[in-house]
């Protein structure tokens, strides 16, 4: 094995186009581990710790493209030749269409009525210099969507007060998801338009409920992203209020739907109050929250992402959904299978699961020792909830959801880990997300043993999408998965079947018809469980 950087002076890609370019020159044999990052301070250091950097790339400069490939040294040496003809042409931005970095018309400007001639600036620099344009932008009338992480809290502040003032809307730092007008940006999802209107600090979680309500016949005016910060104590939600203020004057928007894991709790105390006064129905999904506490007038609580689309989607029909059937039972698994092992590639989702988990399993870690290169990962003696998209799992790697080397390494140990009860896997697709991320899943899964537990999947997504939902359905239950709707769903059939004298469970895949059946029945509790809950 060999260890090799090259440094491309002042040529610059955006960090979802490298993540690409990385996952698709990883794949040919003898390619260990490939990283392309712009060559800023702080990559140079994530690579120096993931034992990735060497001598070339210490003199990488943050306008230089910095590539570090370990394998063969035939394959490295291909892998490096290749990799300035496989980056995109202009114009093809991060997970968005040809149209992303252009003017998007009317629906942008109309939805927090800017001045005429305003446009939607995507930012996708190294964070160190993402403020500085993105100030450019909001001083040339523009809204602007910031892809880029690593941007000082500070500074996501100053840039929040000046969209304030100009009456206008950032979206970020590391905002990962929104549909502006029909236009994705980021990792984003083909949903019809229709009138409930999303904001969110959870991409994923914007993404799980935008297609929720897609398929239960419902659809989307704007999914408005807020950064992940920005409901924190330090930011204070300015981006989602401003999102409320403009879905509330935008005539295409009927309801409302707010979604975040736990805002701060004055933060979460205010944008209620504030989501009362929109005039709008508003459901509220703060995931952890009190539900306990009043609602004030006007707004739904919703504990989970499933619940959250299910009241959305109802307030929009006009009436509740159909009910749907109970989920079939099994008996629990035989000792000494007792663990559970859920693999997320969405943060959002981990989250949610650990705490609808939390009450029936008690003992869950979020966890795990990052793979060792020619290692197959360790799994702890307890139940695992993993976000494997999380900053240790990435570093000097593309993100699971484009590249899912890392999963499969710890998908292929739960399996043939005789304590494994049952694992759960979410599949996002959509734009951004992998052509074929279900492929390589299914691909490990028939590589498991014969006795191999239980795998529980969702995928996040609609059939207008380029993957195609459906199609990625089938390939997971053609490989032996269990296919429910949602990520909550998932984890109340883990729920059942490993509490104590749990039994809940799907009937076995024998087949892909009797696996499609059952999977028919799983969406359709869903609902009933939605319900009741």
């Amino acid at each position: 094995m060999v260890l090799r950087n090259a440094v491309h002076k002042d040529l610059y890609a955006d960090s979802v186009a490298l993540m690409r370019v990385a996952a698709r020159l990883a794949e040919p044999p003898g390619v260990e581990t490939i990283s392309l990052v712009m060559g800023t301070p702080a990559n140079r250091d994530v690579l120096a710790r993931s034992g990735l950097l060497t001598s070339p790339g210490h003199d990488a400069g943050p306008n230089d493209l910095l590539v570090a490939v370990r394998g063969e040294p035939d394959a490295v040496d291909t892998a490096l030749a290749l990799v300035v003809d496989a980056l995109p042409g202009p114009g093809e931005g991060p997970g968005a269409g040809p149209e992303a970095g252009a003017d998007t018309g009317p629906p942008v400007r109309s939805l927090v009525g800017a001045p005429a001639g305003a446009s939607l600036a995507l930012i996708s620099t190294p964070g160190p210099y993402a403020a500085a344009e993105a100030l450019k932008a909001l001083r040339l009338g523009m809204h602007v969507f910031v892809f880029s992480d690593h941007v000082p809290i500070e500074q996501e502040v100053l840039l929040k007060r000046e969209a304030a003032r100009r009456g206008l809307l950032v979206m970020g730092p590391d905002c990962g998801t929104a549909v502006i007008g029909g236009i994705p940006l980021g990792f984003a999802n083909e949903v019809r338009a229709g009138r409930v209107g999303l904001v969110g600090a959870s991409g994923t979680g914007l993404q799980q409920v935008s297609s929720l309500l897609h398929s239960m016949g419902s659809g989307v005016s704007h999914v408005i992203g807020t950064g992940s910060r920005d409901v924190s104590a330090e930011v204070g939600g300015p981006t989602m209020r401003a999102g409320l203020d403009a879905l509330a004057a935008d005539p295409a928007t009927e309801i409302i739907v707010l979604v975040s894991k736990p805002p701060a709790p004055h933060v979460a105390e205010q944008l209620l109050r504030h989501a009362s006064a929109s005039g709008k129905p508003v459901v509220a999904c703060f995931l952890g929250t009190d539900q306990a506490a009043p609602a004030p007038a006007g707004v739904t609580l919703a504990p989970t992402l499933l619940e959250a689309a299910r009241s959305a989607a109802s307030l929009a029909v006009g009436g509740a959904l159909p009910p749907g059937e109970e989920l079939p039972k099994l008996p629990a698994p035989a000792a000494p299978r007792h663990l559970l092992r859920a693999l997320y590639a969405g943060g959002t989702f981990a989250h949610e699961a650990a705490l609808l988990l939390g009450p029936a399993l008690g003992d869950i870690t979020r966890t795990a020792p990052p793979p060792v290169p020619g290692a197959a990962p360790r799994l702890p003696d307890r139940h695992l909830v993993l976000d494997l998209g999380d900053d240790e799992f990435t570093a000097g790697r593309p993100h699971p959801m484009i590249d899912p080397t890392v999963r499969t390494e710890y998908l292929r140990a739960a399996l043939a880990d005789p304590r494994t009860a049952a694992v759960v896997l979410d599949v996002v697709i959509g734009h951004g997300a992998a052509p074929d991320p279900a492929a390589a899943l299914a691909e490990a899964l028939a590589e498991g043993p014969a006795d191999a537990p239980p795998v529980i999947a969702f995928v996040v997504g609609t059939d207008d999408d380029p993957q195609g939902l459906t199609a990625q359905q089938r390939i997971l239950r053609d490989a032996g998965a269990y296919v429910v709707d949602s990520s909550t769903t998932a984890a109340r059939v883990c729920a059942g079947l490993l509490a104590a004298g749990g039994d809940l469970m799907l009937a076995p895949a024998a087949s892909p018809s009797t696996a499609a059946a059952a999977s028919a029945s799983a969406s359709a509790s869903a609902s009933r469980i939605g319900e009741t809950a």
